[in-house]
């Protein structure tokens, strides 16, 4: 997690606790910084779902002075099932729109009960990237920020639970801050510029495409994809986004 600079704030409380979404249990983590927060983030992992770098990512946040809730989006498949992230690819498709949402919002409403958060966003990597994409456009989330985020879902994942596409719903997004890789194969130039139209005429909504970077170069410093310098600056941007400024 290096290119998440660690924040001005040391002190970080951090704990594992589930969320209950109609009778479901999810688990989740929770990080805040010790006084009173400056606003709040809900994490959706990517397709590899909630394990140490993400709770890791939630503490080096809540550095920065956020409270932050990371989820686990395939709460509602069993863990036995979840071995290899093949296993986990070929459940995307079981997936549901809105049981999704609802996690998500469950992790907000989190954030505004015990952090007193009067700002909420959300912000997502890769499958997580879309489902921010599609949360932006709930009501619920004051802006986003995507991650090399599936503007249309692939073919693969598509099932009867996937009901939001990005762009058919682009319009309706609260303020939403997309990064892509110029070499990612699920965002091609074409799915950018379909978005980049879809977000015409709005100046609260941003595109950035690092050149030459590829899928996932900004989440995890472990990838032979990932980019020291243009994840830093990435960072610095979507710090700054989900701080309203």
């Amino acid at each position: 997690m290096a290119a998440l600079r660690e924040g001005p704030v040391y002190d970080v409380t951090v704990e594992s606790r589930p969320l209950v979404v109609d009778g479901l249990e999810v688990a989740a983590f929770h990080a805040r910084p010790d006084g009173m927060p400056t606003a709040g983030l809900v994490l959706h992992p990517d397709i590899g779902g909630l394990r140490p770098l993400f709770e890791d990512m939630a503490r080096r946040l809540a550095t920065h002075g956020l409270a932050v809730c990371a989820i686990e989006p395939f709460a509602s498949v069993p863990a036995s099932e979840l071995g290899t992230i093949e296993a986990r690819m070929a459940r995307v498709a079981d997936l549901d729109d809105s049981q999704q949402m609802d996690m998500l919002a469950a992790a907000a409403d989190l954030l505004v009960v015990e952090d007193d958060v009067a700002r909420v966003s959300v912000l997502g990597f890769c499958m997580g990237g879309h489902y921010a994409f599609k949360a932006a456009s709930i009501d619920r989330f004051d802006a986003a920020v995507a991650f090399y985020g599936m503007v249309r879902a692939p073919e693969a994942w598509q099932g009867p639970g996937h009901r939001i596409e990005p762009l058919a719903v682009a319009a309706q997004m609260a303020p939403t801050l997309a990064f892509f890789g110029s070499n990612d194969p699920f965002t091609p130039a074409a799915d950018i510029e379909a978005l980049r139209g879809a977000w015409s005429g709005r100046s609260d909504c941003e595109i950035v495409v690092v050149e030459d970077a590829e899928h996932g170069f900004v989440h995890d410093p472990d990838r032979e994809a990932h980019r020291p310098e243009a994840a830093a600056e990435a960072w610095e941007h979507a710090l700054q986004w989900v701080n309203g400024k």
